[in-house]
């Protein structure tokens, strides 16, 4: 005849079984002893963008749909920054985009959005909203910091323009990105060299397959072709509102052939001189030398 078991026993055996049916199953065994000398930062760049939108459409934009940036820096009487989505994450902000090797720049940047209206357009042509210098101040502080965490070079703290100049104008030419050079943050031309570089190219302007070299050269996707074609104007802009805001026209003109010949042409590194070894001096006649 078969015993039952009382009730509380019973409830005990099944509570146990089902533990025991949960129980995951054993995780691999790892040894984190060794490191790899061989490896570097995912972060390689910064990338800066303006909303062309209020704050709070901004925050809702880069919340709640297929967008995103690492950082939202407000444009508050005392600007602050959202953190959105962890630097160890990816962030969807840079799109379809290239610089210098690098395709695809989400996976290897961090995003920085601005909140700005960005431009509109009067009969007067495109007019551009400036940054407030809150804003800015704020910017340059947490720059240093990304900067410092993740080794980043100087000339890769970019506009959105820069990776993507056929289909994007941010930051903009409003963007004070000489302040960000004064801070020590981007390459920036030195205005001595370029004023002996616009000597030559006064005499002589370049060709458009010399610009299209050095603006790929320097780092943007441009035409190759030799033809002032419209993709090679829309680089030209955004180089020429990055490095000389008073003039974008898209013109290969003297003055931008200096500023860029001058950013792809870094200085010769100088050999330091050996030190001069001075011989010993010589015991004065009748003397015994000491050690």
């Amino acid at each position: 005849m078969m015993k039952l078991l009382p009730l509380a026993a019973l409830s005990t055996a099944v509570a146990l079984l089902a533990g025991c049916a949960t129980v995951p199953p054993p995780g691999p065994r790892l040894d984190t002893t060794l490191t790899a000398r061989s490896q570097s930062d995912r972060i390689k760049y910064i990338i800066l963008h303006y909303t062309v939108s209020d704050l709070p459409r901004s925050i809702k934009i880069l919340t709640q749909q297929e967008v995103s940036a690492h950082y939202l820096l407000t444009d508050t009487d005392q600007p602050f920054f959202y953190t959105l989505v962890d630097e160890s994450r990816q962030a969807n902000h840079a799109g379809l985009s290239s610089w210098k090797i690098y395709n695809q720049l989400n996976s290897a940047s961090i995003g920085i959005e601005i909140v700005n209206p960005g431009f509109v357009d009067t009969p007067q042509g495109r007019v551009y909203a400036p940054f407030k210098q809150a804003q800015i101040d704020q910017l340059i502080l947490l720059l240093k910091q990304i900067v410092a965490r993740h080794d980043i070079k100087p000339e890769n703290i970019l506009g959105h323009n820069d990776i993507a100049p056929q289909r994007k104008q941010d930051p903009g030419p409003m963007f004070p990105w000489k302040q960000l050079a004064d801070a020590g943050l981007v390459a920036w031309p030195e205005p001595s060299r370029v004023a002996a570089r616009l000597q030559l190219f006064q005499q002589q302007v370049p060709d458009v397959a010399w610009f299209q070299r050095k603006l790929a050269q320097h780092g943007y996707a441009v035409p190759q072709t030799g033809e002032l074609d419209q993709a090679t104007r829309n680089v030209m802009v955004v180089f020429q509102s990055k490095y000389r805001q008073s003039l974008y026209d898209g013109e290969p003109d003297a003055e931008t052939a200096a500023i860029l010949d001058v950013l792809t042409s870094p200085l010769p590194v100088q050999m330091a001189v050996p030190p001069t070894v001075m011989p010993p001096p010589q015991p004065a006649p009748g003397t015994l030398p000491t050690e």
